[in-house]
């Protein structure tokens, strides 16, 4: 038996200023935001109209844990993630909000997604394969898929609103979009994030492959904002098993992207459903992914 999964959230009394993929962001006043992460799932960019059970809160809590980890190293924009200790505004909506939602600061975003790969599979495998470099990055030749890369490299992409799709960009168009000082230092601490992280989930049984950090602009600082190493931004395989000329099992909506590549689907809205073996299946490998890493 499946338990009751969250789509969407309609909070009275709140303003809702955006409805992402996964998100349902509401203003609580000037300085801060309400974040909720439901259960709606994407892939190839549309919105799937099949929730999967608890997975916002997974997200949730494998951010926090993030967060907390990284904050000696960036500062984010976490207030509070215990609903009891949220506004009066929001109060009368702890049930929905248990365990997956955050009071956040309202920081500017940056126009870019900080993309970190320590492997080469997906979109950049494709790429090597046909130019021998990953977002114009020469790479060694007679790399194998998944294979490692020492060092990883920073590839960042444009952020696509609901429906669109991101664009990969090279480091000197983010110069172009947010300064060359703000740039090199979104690039040299996405990869310090990265690195360390990389480092932990090694010893815990897990390889991020790669990984999407996003930053934003409070109090005149940068600061870490959205979501951190989750299996919606990143991509994790369980290290046993791990052997480079393949693509590698991962605890991610693999089955979701699988199971709608089967079907005479033209990956545009609206989606098909998605059978419950598959609901079952995904929600089992974002909560493995969680119990590896968080403990």
């Amino acid at each position: 038996m499946l338990t009751q999964a969250l789509f969407e959230t309609n909070l009275k009394g709140l303003s809702l200023i955006s409805r992402g993929k996964v998100r349902d962001i509401y203003e609580i006043d000037d300085d801060k935001l309400l974040i909720v992460a439901t259960d709606r799932i994407s892939a190839f960019d549309v919105v799937i109209p099949t929730p999967i059970p608890e997975k916002g809160k997974v997200l949730t809590q494998m951010s926090l844990f993030w967060f907390r980890r990284f904050k000696g190293i960036i500062k984010n924009h976490l207030i509070e993630s215990d609903v009891k200790n949220f506004p009066d505004s929001i109060k009368g909506y702890e049930d929905v909000l248990r365990d997956r939602s955050m009071v956040v600061k309202k920081a500017r975003p940056l126009p870019v997604e900080c993309i970190v790969r320590g492997y080469i599979t997906g979109s950049g495998w494709k790429d090597y394969k046909r130019t021998g470099k990953v977002c114009g990055i020469a790479l060694p030749e007679g790399l194998r898929e998944s294979e490692e890369l020492n060092p990883p490299i920073f590839t960042p992409s444009t952020k696509g609103d609901v429906g669109e799709h991101d664009e990969n960009i090279s480091f000197e168009k983010v110069v172009d979009l947010v300064g060359k000082t703000t740039a090199e230092a979104l690039r040299d601490i996405s990869l310090r994030l990265y690195t360390e992280a990389r480092e932990y989930a090694k010893e815990r049984g897990v390889i991020i492959a790669d990984t999407k950090f996003e930053f934003g602009i409070y109090d005149d600082e940068i600061i870490l904002i959205d979501e951190v190493l989750t299996p919606d931004s990143s991509r994790f395989w369980p290290s046993e098993g791990y052997a480079p000329g393949r693509p590698q099992p991962s605890f991610d909506k693999q089955f979701v992207r699988d199971y709608l590549n089967s079907l005479n689907w033209d990956k545009t809205p609206p989606a098909p459903e998605l059978p419950q073996e598959i609901v079952i299946k995904t929600m089992q490998r974002y909560k493995e992914a969680a119990s590896l890493l968080l403990g």
